[in-house]
């Protein structure tokens, strides 16, 4: 169990510090291919920043709306209340508000810039069909996103998308219309072809570069989760037992989307299996985290 939480942490730290040395090396080909100079990729930082963060304060009661998320009143629902102030007490954390969505298939998420402003969801579904714990170890998987402030850190890798996105797309342009190249590339000779040439594969690249760095983020995150939600618990069969139910339940998350299905604990869009959708998947394949749950 410590053992997963240590190489998941460790890991999730190469990953964010891979992709702010690839921003940097953008940006620095940028100011090198083109005439923006350095100003640009701190401009493009700025934007994706602002507009990031504009949604980071507010991200939580957009989800919660878009999920149909209601409020649940601890008479209706006594056990869930007493599982989230357990686990928050075992945490160290103040409890988070709690909600249900009316819908039959077994899922959940946590939402919230910081611990003071959590949420968890669950379904109704997910308090029909799991034990009690099975409940738990899903209850703990959140919790854990919660502590480790993983809405803040895909927030981060948002901007970086972001600045990615816009700086790679002002290369483009750049190159496409001509004469915006520094002197000191189009004259530079041999050196200044490869400089461009390099400057065009990673405006052409890096967008996707960066997009699977941060899905690489995303599903070491949810590794962390399971291994802390097995701290939390000390129980890890129940939260591999819920994650088997949860995956191989037929009934369709209506209310879930492309723009919320990353937080909930399994992917709710039921896709493919192979390696290519796993690599483009904001979740580790189930059957894995089952696997490793078991073997702790």
């Amino acid at each position: 169990m410590w053992e997963q939480i240590t190489t998941n942490r460790v890991k999730s730290a190469i990953l964010v510090a891979f992709f702010v040395a690839f921003v940097v090396l953008l940006g620095w080909v940028f100011g090198r291919t083109t005439a923006w100079g350095p100003a640009a990729p701190i401009l493009a930082a700025v934007v994706a920043g602002a507009l990031a963060f504009g949604s980071y304060y507010n991200s939580d009661r957009m989800v919660l709306a878009i999920s149909r998320a209601r409020p649940a009143p601890p008479d209706e629902f006594p056990f869930l209340h007493n599982t989230v102030e357990g686990l928050a007490i075992a945490a160290g954390l103040p409890q988070p508000a709690v909600y249900v969505i009316d819908d039959s298939a077994p899922n959940a998420f946590a939402t919230g810039r910081n611990p003071e402003h959590a949420a968890i969801a669950v379904t109704t579904g997910l308090l029909d069909k799991l034990n009690r714990v099975e409940l738990e170890g899903v209850i703990g998987h959140e919790m854990s996103h919660i502590a480790d402030y993983d809405t803040l850190l895909m927030t981060l890798t948002v901007v970086m998308v972001g600045t990615v996105a816009l700086v790679s797309d002002w290369m483009f342009r750049s190159f496409l219309w001509g004469g915006r190249r520094r002197r000191s590339v189009s004259g530079g000779g041999q050196a200044g072809a490869i400089m461009l040439l390099v400057g065009i594969v990673l405006a052409i690249l890096s967008p996707l570069i960066a997009q699977l760095i941060k899905l690489a983020i995303s599903r070491r995150r949810e590794y962390l989760a399971d291994a802390n939600a097995a701290r939390l618990t000390r129980y890890p069969d129940g939260l591999a037992s819920a994650l088997e139910k949860i995956a191989l339940d037929p009934a369709p998350l209506e209310v879930a989307n492309k723009a919320t299905a990353h937080l909930y604990i399994v992917n709710p869009l039921k896709e493919h299996g192979g390696a290519m959708n796993n690599l483009f998947s904001t979740h580790p394949p189930p059957e894995k985290r089952i696997e490793i749950l078991r073997g702790m």
